[in-house]
């Protein structure tokens, strides 16, 4: 009896598990590896813990003979290996490839002739080449020979409702063509559009390039938010304007920072490399990563002036957080601006609560953030009500109109006396 399976899927987060489902959903057989018990324990019962991945469709991943495990031997029957760690930033701002190290030695310990591996981790380019492939060819297997090796960048953007694993298009690069072409057929089987790259390190790229680009427009308005407040300009009014030009523009719009697994991470990856290996700064980044980490505190000093509009210093007022998550209708709340915000209006002697229909748990500096049960009660006892995230469960307009002073953080509200816009 074969013992094999089409995949095993290291990491069962926000990127391996969707990807797992697809992949179970054309018949593959497949199997998700992760460290954490607990995660385990709950796919093994039918319990999903991403967004996007409902329980029924972990239900119907088991009954096609999907299961999940903590173990690593089980990657020995693969024909093909994803892995799918995160990969952070240490505390000096520096890659932390460590999870994704320990990753690659445990598929060297149980590397089989013929085997597809393939990273799906957010790296800096050369990672593929110069970090993963001398541990799997510790043991004597040579990659393009022995094994096949390649980079596919994971492209995943949690809660959107159009563009998911199957139909967004997916790059790959091999360490050799045959390495690429290996990755093609596995990923082809189950993913509507496959784009290949020269090799690994275009692929690795590729993905800051995308997220680069996302981090520095964001930069860009939110550095003009700031202004034409002083300015009294409209920045809403003007990106509404510019928007209408059917050609040579893309609308980025302001707020309180960013946050996620992808923007405020991956630029800095492509960052570091570029003074690490070549001596000098990448400046927009640089730069970009300035304006975006410096927005939590000019919202403070925001919420800081319409309170002393109303003749309220900051220390002792009530402030309302509305939506925590690092972006709407999901309930993620890794990176967020939130958490920088809520900082410093706690070290500033602000009394905070916060509302959130996801989120149950708002932790700032080890210590939890009180939550409001029923927002609507609540509103009109805040001395100012501060929007971070827009949740489809919102009406924000009624919310507004309930508030003493509202602050409006992603420009969804109509204008009003007790309503002033970032």
């Amino acid at each position: 009896m074969d013992s094999t399976v089409d995949a095993v899927i290291i990491g069962m987060g926000y990127v391996g598990l969707p990807l797992a489902r697809e992949a179970s959903a054309v018949g593959l057989s497949v199997i998700g590896l992760d460290a954490n018990p607990e995660v385990v324990d709950g796919l093994n019962h039918g319990r999903s813990h991403v967004d996007d991945v409902a329980d029924s469709d972990v239900v119907g991943m088991l009954g096609r003979g999907f299961f999940a495990t903590v173990d690593a031997s089980q990657l020995r029957r693969a024909r093909t290996i994803v892995i799918c760690v995160p990969t952070p930033l240490s505390s000096d701002g520096a890659p932390d490839l460590d999870p994704l190290r320990a990753a690659v030695a445990s598929v060297a310990d149980h590397l089989q002739r013929g085997t597809l591996v393939v990273l799906e981790s957010t790296t800096y380019p050369g990672t593929t080449d110069e970090e993963v492939r001398p541990i799997l060819e510790a043991g004597g297997l040579v990659a393009g020979e022995d094994f096949c090796l390649a980079f596919s960048p994971e492209r995943i953007d949690p809660g959107n409702q159009t563009f998911g694993p199957k139909n967004t298009p997916k790059v790959i690069g091999g360490y050799t063509s045959s390495c690429g072409d290996a990755a093609e057929a596995f990923y082809s089987r189950f993913i509507d559009r496959v784009v290949r790259t020269k090799g690994t390190r275009e692929a690795e790229m590729a993905k800051l390039l995308e997220n680069t680009y996302r981090h520095i427009n964001i930069a860009l308005v939110n550095e003009m938010a700031r202004f034409c407040h002083e300015l009294d300009v409209d920045l809403w009014d003007v990106i509404a304007a510019a928007s209408t030009k059917p050609f040579g523009f893309q609308a980025f719009r302001p707020g309180p920072g960013v946050g996620g697994h992808c923007i405020p991470i991956d630029p800095n990856y492509l960052s570091h490399r570029v003074r690490a290996r070549l001596g000098y700064p990448f400046r927009f980044v640089e730069l970009a990563q300035e304006i975006n980490a410096g927005m939590p505190a000019y919202i403070a000093r925001r919420i800081q002036d319409q309170l002393n509009r109303d003749g309220k210093p900051l220390r002792g007022s009530l402030v309302l957080l509305l939506g925590v998550t690092y972006k709407p209708n999901i309930a993620d709340t890794r990176e967020s601006p939130a958490i920088p915000l809520a900082k410093t209006l706690v070290q500033q002697g602000a009394l905070l609560r916060f509302h959130d229909p996801l989120v149950k748990q708002f932790t700032v500096s080890g210590q939890d953030v009180p939550r409001v049960d029923e927002v609507n009660e609540s509103l009109a006892e805040a001395d100012i009500c501060v929007l971070l995230q827009n949740h489809r469960e919102y009406d924000v307009q009624t919310m507004a109109a309930a508030s003493r002073r509202f602050f409006d953080t992603r420009g969804v509200t109509h204008p009003a006396d007790n309503v002033q816009l970032l």
